[in-house]
């Protein structure tokens, strides 16, 4: 029986669960185990992917998908069976970062646009038969004095939208990401200039993947809330980052969307389980709305596991309180106060 974008989709927002980015590059996983003093080597890598895919608390009950590395598609674990089975098993959908990073686009300084489609069509088709069956693009927009330009929000939007028609052909739902970075220059980067470029690079982005043809139903939406840049020196409120995020949404995102994973994009771990857990308590929408989360959902487990066998379960029961927390978020009930009960 052939699989339907749309139910693979529905599956991957499923109410109160929300999806794990654990597709860190090879420089960004090295990163991370720097920062616990553990050598980045492929067994090591395996050993901390395997410790959170058979966290069977928070993946049954919390986790609806997981972005994989390519390596850790094709990876087995220490007992032999493929990571990808163990996701499966745990009733998540595997998915798979297929883009090759953001490059310098040229005539510009900061700005930058993401490769990966030369050969793609023929990487997703491998994908699919390792069991990948959603994909992540993404893309990443500077707010500065000068910029975003025009030419950056447009060759973005066209390349997430020729790699959401190539995903589709495959049978893989794709994620698009539009991200609108957090990391600004000083004053010039307030919520206000965040509202106002996230809209115009969802308009775009929407525009686009009308062109190129993609059904909106069989794709997954993973946008930027609306914050303040981190050196703007500004706060915003909960209830405001809420209210400007969903008011975006709801003046660029079409309701055929099934719904809308958020990345967490340098907030704190508490930070964006409150604002998603205010959008879904203070207002009605068409999509669901839930997390797609890396480092806000593993920073505690990475921690707590050190690099050593005998943290396993203390990391696993970290990793749980963070999917609890955010799946709580996904349907509107978290409160501050849950998260001492770690």
């Amino acid at each position: 029986m052939t699989e339907r974008l749309e139910d693979i989709a529905i599956a991957m927002v499923a109410e109160g669960q929300g999806i794990l980015a654990a597709d860190e590059s090879t420089g960004t996983i090295k990163k991370r185990f720097d920062s616990i003093n553990v050598e980045s080597t492929e067994e090591n890598r395996r050993d901390y992917r395997e410790m959170l895919f058979r966290a069977e608390e928070a993946m049954k009950n919390y986790i609806s998908g997981v972005i994989l590395f390519e390596e850790t598609l094709f990876q087995k674990a220490e007992d032999g069976t493929p990571l990808v089975d163990l996701i499966k098993a745990a009733g998540a959908v595997p998915g798979i970062k297929v883009d090759k990073g953001a490059q310098a686009l040229s005539g510009t300084s900061i700005e930058k646009v993401t490769e990966g489609l030369d050969g793609l069509r023929g990487r997703l088709e491998k994908y699919h038969e390792a069991g990948a069956r959603f994909a992540k693009w993404r893309a990443v927009i500077t707010i500065s004095d000068n910029t975003p330009s025009h030419n950056c929000i447009h060759a973005n939007a066209h390349a997430l939208a020729r790699y959401a028609a190539l995903c589709q052909e495959a049978g893989i739902v794709p994620i698009v990401e539009p991200e609108v970075l957090m990391d600004g220059e000083h004053s010039t980067h307030d919520i206000e200039r965040c509202q106002a470029v996230t809209e115009w690079a969802l308009k775009e982005q929407f525009q686009e993947l009308y062109y190129a043809g993609v059904n909106l139903e069989g794709m997954v939406l993973k946008p930027n809330m609306i914050v303040p840049g981190q050196k703007s020196g500004k706060k915003a409120s909960v209830e405001e980052v809420a209210e400007r995020t969903v008011r975006v949404l709801k003046n660029c995102v079409p309701a055929s969307v099934p719904g809308i994973a958020f990345l967490s994009g340098g907030q704190s771990d508490e930070e964006a389980t409150a604002h998603l857990s205010a959008m879904n308590a203070m207002y009605d929408m068409p999509w669901k709305l839930t997390y797609s989360y890396g480092r806000a959902l593993q920073a505690a487990a990475l921690k707590a596991w050190g690099g050593k066998k005998e943290n396993v379960a203390a990391a696993q029961r970290a990793f749980a309180h963070r999917a609890k927390m955010n799946g709580m978020a996904a349907l509107g009930t978290w409160q501050a106060d849950l998260e001492k009960a770690a």
